[in-house]
């Protein structure tokens, strides 16, 4: 790749104790854990909309399952879908167009500064320390400067930048797929039916729904890579967000597939919209209602750290003593890099497990934590924290760490974690229950 060099002297934006690299679930419960403890925070986010998956992407139900106390309850109960369970089976999405104006309100209440439509775009190092985040916004290049920095970019952005080391997908590097996921309303509710997903066994005319939809791939009623129809009810009845859409091959993290993918996804809507309409009884007058305005990704980047977790400790229900989230609890869900539905023939499931402090911390580079699916961990393991409920108690650990550390001026690899933990449970978050 040829090059251009370019050098200029870039203007301060401010500094900060804490700055939040990512407003979905994990950076905004990371931004308000920290400016509670009394940091002064600054939030960097890429889109006009806080709130990542919960609003722009459209993602709901909010799946998974951690201990109580976290931000997780108090988030889930501002949405209006405190209910929910944990794989969604009698959860419903939220009002997408309500959480926006929630979750302002949630992170300014919180005394955040918010920079939105502004990208994370490089990184300042002094030596091994990140000392500042070059943002790109409508008044240029930028400089934020901080004490410590959380990356919930998602994607592992900032770490990437600053030089931690990564890995993306599984052995063959390929990742899971990517979603734009769709609101419809106008479905009968004594006739639609819901499905959640690959462990859902939910009956249409004597058959196993999901059967059914395979079948319809073999028949060329729909394309094979979107046979896996996932249906779920919203808070309001005749409503259905749906999980469906798919596109493989894609790799988050290049420009050139983000767009690829946007076509591809985009052009399966009306396809579903037709089969919904020809094929499911009470969808016949169903009504696209929205899309996302940003894709829905699944798997990208994963930050090496001072500990990877995998999945076989998921499965036991491992307890660390190092523990920032407690009980965190979600099936190993990885969809198929090649295909419809899982790559794994059984679903693999898991007791509740801790996530340790450890997986927060990156290697290489200090003053930077992590949260939400670009923590330290194995391509199997990231399958099931990586959903929205734990993303959420990731981020405030990660958060109330950061701020910490800046009160104490201590890198985050330094932090005594009983001071986290005891801070965390003064909350009343559960942290070690059998």
């Amino acid at each position: 790749m040829s090059r251009v060099e370019y050098s200029r002297a870039l203007p301060r934006a401010g500094r900060y104790d804490v700055v939040v690299a990512g407003a979905g679930p994990a950076g905004i419960c990371g931004a308000v854990a920290a400016a509670r403890e009394g940091a002064r925070v600054a939030l960097v986010e890429r889109y006009g909309i806080l709130g990542g998956m919960l609003t722009s992407g459209h993602v709901g139900p909010i799946l998974g399952a951690v201990g109580p106390g976290t931000m997780r309850d108090e988030l889930t109960f501002l949405l209006g879908v405190q209910g929910n369970d944990m794989l969604g089976e009698t959860g419903v999405a939220h009002d997408f167009e309500k959480a926006k104006g929630t979750l302002a309100r949630f992170v300014g209440d919180a005394g955040v500064d918010v920079l939105l439509q502004t990208m994370a775009v490089d990184a300042v190092r002094e030596g091994d320390r990140l000392t500042g985040l070059v943002i790109a916004g409508k008044e240029g290049l930028r400089v934020l400067e901080s004490k410590v920095f959380i990356d919930c970019t998602g994607d592992g952005d900032l770490a990437a930048l600053a030089g931690a080391p990564v890995e993306k997908g599984r052995d063959d590097g390929l990742m899971q797929p990517v979603t734009l996921e769709f609101l419809i309303d106008n479905v009968d509710e004594d006739r639609g039916i819901a499905c959640i997903g690959d462990v859902d066994d939910v009956q249409l005319k004597g058959e196993r729904f999901l059967d059914f939809c395979r079948r319809c791939g073999e028949e060329g009623i729909l394309p094979m890579n979107i046979v896996a129809v996932r249906l779920h009810r919203t808070v309001y009845p005749g409503q259905r967000n749906v999980n469906t859409t798919q596109a493989n091959g894609i790799d988050a993290t290049k420009t050139a597939d983000l767009y690829r993918a946007e076509r591809t996804l985009r052009a399966q809507i009306p396809l579903l919209m037709d089969f919904f309409r020809r094929y499911l009884p009470g969808y016949e007058h169903c009504r696209l209602v929205s899309t996302p305005s940003t894709l829905g990704v699944r798997e990208s980047r994963r930050v090496m750290g001072e500990y990877v977790i995998t999945a076989e400790e998921l499965a036991a229900g491992a307890r660390f003593p190092d523990v920032a989230v407690h009980k965190a609890e979600f099936i190993v869900d990885i969809h198929n890099p090649t295909g419809p539905g899982q790559a794994e023939s059984r679903i693999q499931y898991v007791k509740p497990y801790d996530l340790p402090y450890r997986c927060f911390v990156p290697l290489g580079v200090e003053g930077l934590l992590t949260a939400g699916r670009c923590i330290s961990g194995t391509h199997r393991a990231h399958a099931s924290y990586r959903v929205m409920s734990i993303c959420m108690a990731m981020g405030q650990a990660a958060g109330v760490a950061a701020a910490l550390c800046a009160a104490l001026c201590c890198d985050p690899r330094a932090l005594d974690v009983g001071l986290l933990q005891a801070a965390l449970t003064k909350k009343g978050i559960d942290l070690f229950s059998p």
